[in-house]
C-alpha cells in the first residue's frame, strides 16, 4: 500500500475528513483534479450543527467573527429556531471558499499531504484495497491503498467507478446563480415568490450581492460551462421588472433539483461522504454541513479501523448512522421546493403549513430537522435522554480549572467525562486509557438545571455523540468494548 487512506476530492468533506484521520493516526493522502481552489463559494455558512462541531476540533476562531441569527426559513416560510434550547439556525455569511481555506489549513498542520491537479480516471476496488491511476501534472501515476473515500461532489468519478447504486429523481428545472457588484438589488433575504417564479438576493461583502433566479417552465439544460450572465439577467428582468444588466458578475452558475442517494455508504474498500453520497436542491444551507457531518462521523471510525483497534462492525455504523440522515436530508429538501419553487397551485398548501409551523411542537421539529440538532443515533440499551444525541456545549469547572465540554473534545479522542468526582467509572476506563480519555469536571450550572442534571458520568465517542451514562445507560464495560473495542 502506498498510504492508508485516499480521499478524492479536497472540499470541505474530504479537507475534514483527511483532518480527522490525522487526530486518529493515520497517514492520508487527498488528490483533487482542480490546480487551485476555485474560490467560488455556493454555500455562504453552516448549521448551528456543524457550529458545535466546529467548536468541537477548536476552530470557530478560525473564521473571524460568526454572526448567527434565530431566524431562518422552511420552503420559504419563517422558521423560528429559538424553539430549541441554545439553538439558532448557524453561521450566516460565512463564504464556502473561507471554510475549505480554514479546513485545508487545519489538515495540512495536523499532516495530512494534498495533491492538486490529480485528476482520477480508473479505480479498482476490492476486499483488501483500491488502486487508483490518476492524470498528474508529471504524467500518469498508480497508487494502491486501504481504504478509498470518495468526497467529489455530486458528480463524483469514485461513485461511479466503484459501482454504486445511486437512484433517484432527475432535475425538474434550471436555476442561476451569480454574485453581482455594481447595482442595486433590494435584499430578498428568504425569496420572494412572483407570478412567474421565485427570486432571492442577498448582500455579500464589498457590495457584492447574491441573487437567485428560480423561472418557471426552465427545463433543465446540459451545458459545457457555466450560463452567461446576461442570461441570468434576463431571467431576473421577466420575473421583477428590475435592470441587472449594468452589474459585473463576479461568479455565474446554474444549478438544479435533483435528489438522489447511495444505497450503501460503502462497497468494499470504498466509501462516499457528502455530495457524492446524496445530492438534492440547496435548500436551507444544509449540504454542506451534512457533508461535514459525514467526515466527523467516518473519520475515527476509519482512523480506528485501519489503526486495528475497531470492533468488528464499528465501520458498519457509518452507513448505519449516516443513511438515514441523508434520506431525511433529501425528504425535507424536496419538500421545501414544492413549497418554495411551485405555481400557484401550491398556494392553500403553503398557508395550511404556515399554521402548522406557528404551533410550537411543529416548530421543533422542523428546526430540529433542519438544523440537524434532533439527529439521536441507536448506541445500545439505555433510557437517558442524552444518548446517541450529541453532548451539549456546557462550561465545565474541575480540578485543572474552567474548561468546557467542546475543549475536551479538541484532540479527536473519546471522553469519559467523570462529573461526580467518582472513582468507579474512572478504574473501569483504564483498560482503554490508549483510546480515551478520562475527564473529572462538574457542569457551572445551578444545581438541579441544564441537560446533565442528575447524570453522574458521560461516554462520548470522538464525533461528540454520547454513548454511556451514569445512571441510565447500561454496564460501562459494555459500552466500551462496542465502541472502543478490546481492552488493552
Amino acid at each position: 500500500m502506498d498510504v492508508p487512506v485516499i480521499v478524492v476530492g479536497a472540499g470541505p468533506a474530504g479537507l475534514f475528513l483527511a483532518a480527522e484521520l490525522r487526530l486518529g493516526g493515520v497517514d492520508v493522502l487527498v488528490l483533487d483534479e482542480l490546480d487551485r481552489p476555485s474560490g467560488q463559494s455556493r454555500g455562504l455558512g453552516f448549521t448551528a450543527r456543524t457550529m458545535e462541531l466546529f467548536d468541537q476540533r477548536g476552530l470557530l476562531p478560525r473564521f473571524g467573527a460568526v454572526e448567527t441569527s434565530a431566524l431562518g426559513h422552511f420552503g420559504g416560510l419563517p422558521l423560528d429556531y429559538g424553539v430549541l434550547d441554545d439553538a439558532h439556525f448557524g453561521a450566516r455569511g460565512i463564504p464556502q471558499a473561507r471554510t475549505e481555506a480554514v479546513l485545508g489549513a487545519w489538515a495540512a498542520e495536523l499532516g495530512a499531504e494534498i495533491r492538486r491537479g490529480w485528476r482520477v480516471d480508473r479505480l479498482v476496488n476490492g476486499p483488501d484495497g483500491a488502486e487508483i491511476e490518476a492524470a498528474t501534472p508529471t504524467g500518469r501515476r498508480r497508487l494502491r491503498c486501504r481504504y478509498l473515500v470518495g468526497c467529489d461532489g455530486g458528480r463524483s468519478f469514485v461513485r461511479g467507478a466503484a459501482g454504486f447504486d445511486f437512484p433517484g429523481s432527475a432535475a425538474t428545472r434550471e436555476m442561476f446563480l451569480a454574485d453581482v457588484s455594481g447595482c442595486a438589488i433590494r435584499p430578498r433575504q428568504i425569496g420572494e415568490r412572483l407570478p412567474g417564479g421565485m427570486v432571492m438576493s442577498a448582500p455579500l461583502t464589498d457590495g457584492v450581492d447574491r441573487v437567485i433566479v428560480c423561472e418557471h417552465g426552465t427545463p433543465p439544460r446540459r451545458r459545457d460551462g457555466p450560463p452567461a450572465f446576461a442570461e441570468v439577467a434576463d431571467a431576473w428582468q421577466r420575473l421583477t421588472g428590475e435592470d441587472i444588466r449594468g452589474g459585473t458578475a463576479h461568479w455565474v452558475s446554474s444549478f438544479g433539483d435533483a435528489t438522489h442517494q447511495v444505497t450503501e455508504y460503502r462497497r468494499d474498500s470504498v466509501l462516499l461522504a457528502g455530495d457524492a453520497a446524496h445530492t438534492h436542491l440547496p435548500a436551507g444551507g444544509q449540504g454542506l454541513s451534512v457533508s461535514v457531518q459525514d467526515s466527523m462521523n467516518l473519520g475515527w471510525k476509519l482512523a480506528a479501523t485501519v489503526r486495528g483497534w475497531a470492533p468488528p462492525d464499528l465501520l458498519d455504523t457509518y452507513h448505519t448512522e449516516r443513511h438515514p440522515v441523508g434520506s431525511r436530508l433529501l425528504t425535507n429538501t424536496r419538500a421545501q421546493g414544492l413549497l418554495y419553487l411551485s405555481g400557484e397551485e401550491v398556494q392553500p398548501l403553503r398557508e395550511v403549513f404556515a399554521e402548522l409551523m406557528e404551533l410550537p411542537e411543529a416548530g421543533r421539529h422542523l428546526a430540529g430537522r433542519v438544523s440537524g440538532l434532533d439527529i439521536r443515533y441507536d448506541v445500545g440499551p439505555g433510557d437517558h435522554p442524552l444518548l446517541g444525541r450529541r453532548l451539549p456545549p456546557r462550561e465545565l469547572t474541575g480540578e485543572q480549572g474552567a474548561t468546557s465540554t467542546a475543549e475536551q473534545l479538541h484532540p479527536g479522542r473519546g471522553v469519559l467525562f467523570d462529573l461526580a468526582d467518582d472513582p468507579g467509572p474512572r478504574r473501569a476506563a483504564v483498560p482503554w486509557a490508549d483510546r480515551i480519555r478520562v475527564v473529572t469536571a462538574a457542569p457551572r450550572e445551578a444545581p438541579g438545571s441544564g441537560p446533565f442534571t442528575g447524570t453522574t458520568a458521560l461516554l462520548v465517542r470522538p464525533d461528540g455523540h454520547v454513548v454511556w451514562t451514569a445512571p441510565g445507560g447500561g454496564d460501562l464495560p459494555s459500552a466500551l468494548r462496542r465502541w472502543f473495542g478490546p481492552a488493552r
